[in-house]
């Protein structure tokens, strides 16, 4: 159970201001907690104090970064079915997902705890020419500085665990905002973090609202803005987010080939996961699934049969594949372009239909281009199926989209494995599994409107430095 109400974090130290922030068990819509919400005074004060921890931090030693990584990673495991509790209650995840991502942010912490002391330079010849022929030079990174962080609210731990571990294996100071719909796992982390002994002023967590949120964006103190959620909000940011560098891991419509040859039962076991896992609310969620023409009976048939069988309810059931959507309005607009396709002359094969926040798995197919299901980002447990007979037209129709996050594609073929890797118009492709695969120690982002730069601790930690290089003359 959630305690009855938590602080936020300023400048590494708990303050319970207040109890405006009211959050929700996402499954029943009755009050779980209340959290401190701050205002703009106090993200302004957040923000002084990272650029006052900035030198010291910056000069921290790798042995001090790695040790307080290595610190989250025993208490995240140490209350690793805490962690899980909060997510099943904020965020409505069935409990095996919530568990799942507890894993996750221990495995991510432990990956920047690893690559906290592997941040390397190179010495550079300089004799390139007879001018330079007395000239070395040899280069490494330095922290950027003060980071402002915005986080979602569909991995509540893992995604902040994502620009939070990175930050502290560099020495970057950092600002965080939760989503306000499930900021809780948030100041758990900031809890742990309390409990060693970083430069003051090195974290704030705050959930607040968005009038003073536009300072995480617009303040020229801050040197870098990583922002995680939607494209329509990413993009806005990085408009009003004046000099400083700007990192947006952003939506998607995520589509997936099941080629002529391919292991029928084995791709549909993984789809029907990467379709409805998190019920179906994750960037990279099978939205689109093209089934070669010799298949699409046969698999069409699987996937309705699987589906139909998930079951959905509550995510305390270790059981509950279908949690609830992340709240009503989401699930009613879910449900809105569901009926939209259907008007348009789409056949829905199973589900299509919501009772509050629990939309049922639902499969179409028939679905026009240019439909919201089709053409944006459901963020839902809805998948439509397609059928191809080429496969340079199935490319072609993954392609044919505005995002280009991660592609899945399931064939024997190496040439065809490789025809796909060079052109599809994505961030990452997937051979032999679904797009919704991750590790978190892989480059991980999109491209289009899926956004700009890469996630993941080696990636993160170059756009988290920059570097600096010094040139020694011989006279």
């Amino acid at each position: 159970m959630l305690r009855e109400s938590y602080p936020y974090y300023l400048a590494n130290e708990a303050v319970a201001a207040n109890q405006d922030l009211i959050v929700t068990d996402k499954y029943t819509g009755e009050p779980a907690t209340k959290v401190a919400m701050a205002d703009a005074a106090v993200i302004d004060e957040a923000i002084a104090k990272t650029v006052e921890a900035a030198e010291e931090f910056g000069k921290w030693p790798a042995y001090k970064r790695q040790d307080v990584l290595n610190h989250c990673v025993k208490r995240f495991t140490e209350r690793f079915d805490e962690l899980a509790d909060a997510l099943r209650i904020e965020a409505g995840k069935p409990i095996k997902d919530a568990r799942g991502e507890v894993t996750r942010l221990i495995e991510t912490f432990r990956v920047a705890a690893e690559e906290s002391t592997r941040i390397y330079g190179e010495v550079m010849p300089l004799d390139i020419s007879a001018r330079s022929a007395n000239y070395q030079g040899q280069w490494k990174r330095f922290p950027i500085g003060p980071c402002s962080f915005i986080a979602p609210f569909n991995f509540p731990l893992n995604l902040v665990a994502h620009k939070v571990a990175p930050a502290l294996a560099v020495g970057c100071p950092f600002i965080l905002k939760p989503a306000s719909l499930t900021p809780v796992g948030a100041l758990i982390i900031g809890e742990v973090l309390a409990e060693t002994d970083l430069p003051k002023g090195t974290f704030s967590i705050l959930p607040c609202r968005r009038d003073g949120a536009q300072l995480f964006t617009e303040d020229d103190r801050l040197k870098l803005l990583s922002f995680t959620g939607s494209h329509e909000v990413g993009w806005d940011l990085k408009a009003k987010a004046g000099k400083k560098p700007v990192v947006l891991e952003l939506g998607g419509n995520a589509g997936v080939i099941v080629d002529e040859g391919t292991d029928v039962k084995d791709a549909v076991d993984r789809i029907i996961i990467g379709a409805f896992y998190q019920s179906g609310q994750s960037c990279i969620s099978v939205q689109r699934i093209l089934i070669h023409e010799s298949l699409y009976d046969t698999v069409s048939d699987l996937l309705v049969s699987r589906t139909k069988a998930l079951k959905c309810g509550d995510p305390k059931d270790p059981d509950t594949f279908i949690g609830p959507m992340i709240s009503e309005k989401e699930a009613s607009r879910l449900q809105g372009w569901v009926d939209d396709a259907v008007k348009v002359g789409a056949k829905v094969l199973c589900g299509g239909t919501r009772d509050g926040v629990m939309m049922q798995p639902t499969l179409l197919e028939g679905v026009p281009m240019d439909q919201n299901l089709c053409a944006d980002e459901a963020f839902g447990p809805v998948a439509i199926l397609e059928k191809y007979s080429r496969f340079e037209d199935a490319l072609k129709s993954l392609n044919d989209s505005a995002f280009g996050l991660q592609a899945g594609v399931f064939t024997r073929d190496i040439y065809k494995a490789n025809l796909a890797w060079e052109t599809l118009d994505v961030g990452g492709v997937i051979i032999g599994d679904v797009p919704s695969w991750r590790v978190d120690n892989m480059p991980y982002g999109g491209v289009k409107d899926s956004g700009i730069g890469r996630e993941g601790i080696r990636w993160a930690i170059q756009d988290m430095t920059e570097p600096r290089l010094m040139v020694l003359r011989t006279p």
